[in-house]
């Protein structure tokens, strides 16, 4: 299990080495300069010079990578150009925020999703599955931003139910989570039918209807175990393409967390912010799937080796 786990960690350095490659190249070949944006129109070219020295854009670009690198080796994100604040102080506070409506979003797509896929498996080609399906392939053919606005006309506008945004409490969570966990909960249904479709047809689940177990032990105990192998993966995934919706939707219910964070840092062209943002999304989301593979390790001793 160690080994395996080593030759997991071993995969993820050259993913890393790539997103950082990534996000700082792209980042540059955006048009616009940060000096201008920061200095304002009145800046006079002294002040942009000034500007661009201080936070090292005068630099050839291997060099600030380099740079860029080798400070977050060492836990330095750098300073913000727009705020002029620690960009670990920022980052930590809005990734805060964006997790908990993430890790809220992925719960509600396993409850619905894994809930919705035995269903369906068990009502195999009935009113329920065909409902369920198509309910589903609704879910993921949706898009979030429309969902999104939809919600937000419907229980924060017209019946003033909920929040239509901000930090006034876990009531701002509930529907930003919902228009997240949607699109998961449709993929997650998919696959958890598919697997419980497999499962519940091999012999030893005959063998046990024929001894006389009880048909709820049969399901909850034995076929969701191993049905749940694939969806594990699924679920890890989920949480990354989460993270990236995270952005729309926090943008769309003015929450606090990276999203607008992010946004307005590439709009503002601060490059510490974006660079060192997209890096922690990047190593969350590895990390994530990492425990993901380990999870499904555990559940299934074959993968370890």
């Amino acid at each position: 299990m160690g080994r395996y786990i080593v030759a997991r960690v071993l995969l993820l350095i050259p993913v890393l080495i790539g997103v950082s490659i990534a996000s700082f190249s792209l980042l540059h070949l955006i048009p616009g300069d940060p000096a201008v944006i920061l200095g304002g129109s009145q800046a006079t070219e002294a002040d942009l010079a000034g500007i661009r020295k201080e936070f090292g854009l005068t630099d050839p670009l291997p060099v600030q990578y380099v740079r860029y690198v080798s400070q977050a080796l060492h836990g330095k994100l750098g300073i913000s150009i727009r705020t002029r604040e620690p960009v670990a102080d920022s980052l930590v506070d809005h990734l805060a925020f964006t997790l908990r409506l993430t890790m809220l979003s992925v719960f509600i797509s396993m409850v619905v999703g894994v809930a919705a896929g035995v269903a369906a498996a068990m009502h195999h080609n009935s009113w329920l599955d065909s409902t369920l399906m198509v309910a589903s392939l609704t879910g993921i053919s949706m898009p979030g931003f429309w969902l999104g606005l939809l919600l937000l006309l419907i229980f924060a506008g017209t019946l003033r139910w909920l929040p239509a945004g901000g930090n006034s409490g876990w009531e701002a969570l509930i529907l930003p989570s919902v228009v997240l966990g949607t699109g998961g909960a449709a993929h997650i249904a998919r696959m958890t039918r598919a697997s419980m479709l497999e499962i519940i047809r091999q012999d030893y689940i005959r063998t046990l209807r024929a001894n006389g177990i009880p048909e709820f032990l049969i399901i909850y105990k034995h076929a969701l175990r191993n049905a749940l192998n694939p969806v594990l993966t699924t679920v890890g995934l989920q949480f990354g393409y989460l993270l990236g919706g995270a952005v729309v939707v926090e943008t769309i219910f003015s929450l606090p967390g990276m999203g607008q964070l992010l946004i307005n840092a590439i709009f503002s062209r601060d490059y510490p912010i974006v660079q060192s943002g997209m890096l922690l999304l990047s190593v969350t989301f590895v990390s994530v799937n990492l425990l993901t593979d380990i999870t499904y390790a555990l559940v299934n001793p074959r993968i370890r080796y």
